[in-house]
């Protein structure tokens, strides 16, 4: 297993607010409690998490919200799943703003998607 506080450390300390800080820790710990396997990179200026040296989801922060970036495949198959979160959606990612509640569940699937979807695949992107 990988220890993503080492791997993302400079980036979370750059999180100035706590509860937002502690808000993607929520996330980053739920990954990788849930998906041991996967391991954290931080690539393109964000962390992220790969599966066999393929991409499998990405995130970053803005003022209001945690961008999460699983690829539109994952995007457009879940997206009335996200939409009924109430995240804001586009075609490449989705805004958890930090007022929300955060779908864990959603996360799992978009993940075990991927994944799933991904097994085979050799290249970092699809």
């Amino acid at each position: 297993m990988h220890d993503y506080n080492l791997i993302f450390k400079d980036f979370i300390e750059g999180i100035q607010d706590e509860s937002k800080k502690n808000k993607l820790i929520t996330i980053f710990e739920f990954i990788v409690n849930k998906f041991p396997n996967l391991t954290p990179r931080f690539a393109w200026n964000q962390p992220m998490f790969t599966d066999h040296g393929t991409f499998i989801i990405a995130f970053s922060v803005a003022k209001n919200h945690i961008s999460v970036a699983p690829e539109a495949k994952a995007i457009q198959k879940f997206k009335e799943q996200i939409e009924k979160s109430q995240y804001e959606c586009s075609s490449m990612i989705f805004r958890i703003k930090f007022t929300q509640e955060i779908d864990f569940l959603l996360l799992e699937k978009i993940i075990e998607f991927n994944i799933i979807d991904k097994a085979e695949h050799s290249k970092f992107w699809r």
